[in-house]
This record gives C-alpha cells, structure tokens and sequence, in this order.
C-alpha cells in the first residue's frame, strides 16, 4: 500500500519523472520548428529544389500528424513506456542521420524517420505523464506544464537552431537532441511505470495508409502545380490522393473503432477548437519560415541576429500558453478565443509594411501580437474539443486536437509555402525557382537579384494576407457558434 499512498501525494519521484518525460516533448514540438532559420544554409550546403525545400521542412510534421492517433492505439495495446523506448531510440538514430545527409533526398528520409518516431512520443508521453500523478488537481497542473514545454519548443526551436548555426554547422540542429535523448533512455526505466490502457478494437491498417498516403500525393501535387506549373502530373497526383481521402473519411463512417470519428465534427464548437489547432500552425510555420529567409536572404542579417529578433516572439507566445488557462477561467472560452484569433490576424497584417530595403520593426510586432494568439490556442484547442463532445469521446477528441496540431504545422509549410513558391514563380526572374537558387546563380546581375527579392517579398505578403484573412473569418465563426457563458468559477487551490 505504500505504492498508493505515494501515487496519491506525488513526491520528487514524480516530479522528476515529469522533467525527464519533457525533453523528448520538446524535441517533437522543436523539430518542427527549428529548420525555419536553417534553410538558407542547407540551401546553400545540398541544394534542393523548390519542393525538396519544402518537403524537409514539412515530411516531418505530415509523419508525425499523420500517425500520432494510430500510434496511440499501438501504445495503449503494448506499453506506453515501451512505444516511448522504442520511440526515442528510433528519434535518435533519425537525428543523426539527418545531421550527416549528405543529399536533399536522404535529409528528406531522416526527417519522415524522426516524424515517424515522434509520432510514439507525444501521445505515449502523455499518458505516461497522467499515470505518475493520480490527483486531479495535481495532474491537470502537469498537464499545464506538458502543454507549455509543447509551445516552448515550437517558439524557441529558430531560435535554437539560430544560436547553434552562428557556431556550428547546419547538421548542428539535429545533434542537439541526442543528448537529451540519452538522458530519457537511462532514465525513464527507472523514474516511469508501464502504462497500457483497455481501448477496443484494434489498429485498422488500411486507414493508417489511407490517410497517409492520401495526404502525401494532394500535397505533392499541390506543390508541384505551385513550383512547376498546373501540368498533367501533378494534377493526377493531387486528384488521387483527394480521392484516397474521401475514401478515408468514409471508411471511417462504418467501422466500430474508427481511427478518426469523423461524427465529431457535426458540433460546430468542436469543428471551431480543431480548426483552431490547424490554422494557427500553419500560419505560425509558414510565417517562421518565410520571415526566416526574408532576414537572412532578403536583408542579409547574420542568422545569429535572426535569432535573436526572433525572441520577443517567443517569449511572448511561452507567456501567453502558461496564462490563458487561468484566465479563461474568468473571460470564458468565446472571449478568448475571439482574442486568439484577432491578435494572429492583426500580427500576420503587420507584415503587409515589410520591404527589400527595410521591416525589422515590423517583424518584431508582428511575432509579438500574433505570439499572444499562438499562445492561446496552443493552450485552449484541446480543452475546448474535449469539453464540447461527450464523456465518452474525450479520448477521440484529445486525440484530434493534438494531430490537428502537427497536420497544421506541415500544411502551413505545404500550402501556404506553396502560395509563397507560386508568387514568386509568378513575379521573380525566370533563372530560378526559388530566392536562394536565384541569389546563388553565376554572374548574378543587381537587377536580376533586386527582381528576386521583390518576388520573394511580394509571396511573404500574399501568404500574410490569406492566412489573416482566414483568421478573422474564424473570429466571425467564434461570435457566431460560440455560446455566450458565464465565467467558469474560479479554481479551487
């Protein structure tokens, strides 16, 4: 009975065991993230296409979005602790092999193998995590911290990759994970307990693959239209994985244990709170990365200083996850919401000002007033889906909340960086796709260079403008299908 009495009243066992389980969180959610700033050197060291660029930056989120709800199942049947071992080990060898690639294609490889493996991390984390801290109040507390340390690492993940390139070289950002994830694997055996869970059913393969593979070929014809033009090839490709996706959604419809339950989505506030966990991503991950390249390529500044400018952003979104739980507590969930979305669409507008010659203040508000909104649906999405379907479907709907977030991620770099592709295909020089192939080319003219950077910053505009469009539209959508409620009682210390 000691066992009990000490899950009950967690000690430093269980705290410590919470330190050890965030740091491969941080990893998942900073992976997204921290090639943003690095593109121009890998650029520059392996030369990728357009759409190689594109699919380094998001094969990574498509794995790990792709598989998160498939891999929750798996742990819940074999062990959490056992998927989170395994997972490690696999996120590892991952790291090391993107940081010594030595083309586009094998770098494009260790990305999906490290999405592939994270995809085991976040869900088993997580379940791990509520095992170690039986008390409610104490677990939702740990919880809280999982959820920022998850938003940390999104917001500090250019940073980090910035600090690390102003020393090192571009592989640098990947060999940062081993150590933490040597110290998990020594660990966690000692400070976690196994955790299996009594879900039914079993793991429908066939849906796995579907949705998948129907996500890959519609972005890889998108791309494709985007970087070389509305063609045949792509346009088949496109089509046939939009058709291997409505057979996805379908099949779902007629199984007992459907990997998605899409019925879900007949609450509108539910479709609202999944919506929020796509959208914002994806516009922070577009943003990040083509305000990474509009730095460094555009207004030359040293990647250090990128990172740097990049900090008050961060912080602010850190901040902003960490407060908003306590105080929807007293706006509610609607007010809030209509904050989040407001503040992305107002930071991603301030953009708009930004030129070849000049728009470092620009940047730094734009991150700063869209950082409260990222903060805040990073801390809402989850709660909001979960607290709109009933007690029986939380675990469906948790499960959604947290995929909708990586899909976001990828889809933010996939599409919106895609319209940016497409813009600048459109209005720069016809001797390149893309600004660091153009800047690169032998016997570079001014003209040719000041024409590039011109496209570039006309594509950073175009996606500013639709994604802040996008968001004021769902804060129209907030006013509309979000009841108004009373503030929820103030918690109970």
């Amino acid at each position: 009975m000691p066992r009990q009495h000490a899950h009950d009243s967690p000690g430093p066992r269980a705290w410590l065991g919470l330190a050890v389980i965030l740091g491969p969180v941080l990893l998942v959610s900073m992976d997204g993230s921290i090639l943003f700033l690095a593109m121009p050197r890998i650029s520059r060291a392996l030369t990728p296409t357009a759409d190689q660029a594109l699919w380094i930056l998001d094969g990574y989120g498509f794995a790990v979005g792709s598989l998160l709800i498939a891999f929750g199942t798996i742990g819940d049947r074999y062990g959490r602790l056992r998927l989170l071992m395994i997972g490690t080990s696999v996120f590892g060898i991952g790291s090391a092999a993107a940081a010594f690639a030595p083309s586009p294609e094998l770098l494009i490889a260790a990305r999906a193998l490290m999405g592939v493996a994270g995809a085991t991390l976040l869900p088993s984390a997580l379940a791990v995590l509520s095992e170690l801290f039986a008390d409610p109040r104490r677990r939702a507390r740990a919880i809280g911290v999982f959820a920022a340390a998850f938003a940390a690492g999104f917001a500090i993940g250019p940073v980090l990759g910035g600090v690390l390139l102003a020393r090192w070289w571009w592989g640098s950002v990947f060999l940062i994970n081993l150590p933490v994830l040597a110290l998990f694997l020594v660990l966690a055996p000692v400070l976690l307990r196994e955790v299996r869970a009594t879900r039914p059913g079993r793991i429908d393969a066939p849906s796995v693959v579907g949705s998948a593979v129907g996500l890959l070929l519609t972005i890889y014809g998108i791309k494709q239209a985007a970087t070389e033009g509305l063609t045949v090839a792509p346009v088949l490709v496109g089509v046939a994985g939009v058709v291997l996706l409505v057979w996805f959604a379908r099949r779902q419809r007629h199984l007992e244990h459907p990997l998605v339950d899409f019925s879900l989505f007949g609450d509108r506030v539910f479709a609202l709170a999944i919506t929020t966990g796509l959208l914002p991503l994806a516009a922070w991950s577009a943003a990040a990365y083509l305000a990474g390249v509009y730095l460094q390529s555009v207004l030359g500044l040293p990647v250090l200083d990128a990172a740097l400018l990049a900090l008050p952003g961060a912080a602010v979104l850190t901040a902003s996850c960490i407060v908003t739980p306590f105080a929807v507590d007293r706006v509610g969930k609607r007010a809030a919401l209509l904050v989040c979305h407001s503040c992305i669409a107002a930071g991603l507008l301030l953009l708009l000002p930004t030129t070849t010659t000049g728009g470092i203040g620009w940047y730094i508000a734009s991150t700063v007033v869209a950082g409260v909104g990222y903060g805040i649906s990073f801390a809402v999405v989850a709660d909001t889906a979960v607290g709109a379907v009933p007690v029986d479907r939380a675990g469906s709907a948790g499960a959604i909340a947290e995929t909708s977030n990586e899909i976001g991620n990828a889809l933010g770099i996939a599409l919106l960086g895609s319209l940016a592709a497409l813009l600048f295909r459109l209005h720069g020089p016809a001797a390149a796709p893309t600004l660091d192939e153009t800047l690169q080319l032998p016997g570079l003219t001014r003209a040719t260079a000041e024409q590039a950077t011109t496209a570039f910053v006309t594509g950073l505009h175009g996606v500013a403008a639709v994604a802040g469009v996008l968001h004021i539209a769902l804060a129209a959508l907030t006013l509309r299908w979000i009841p108004r409620s009373a503030p929820a009682p103030a918690r109970v210390p």
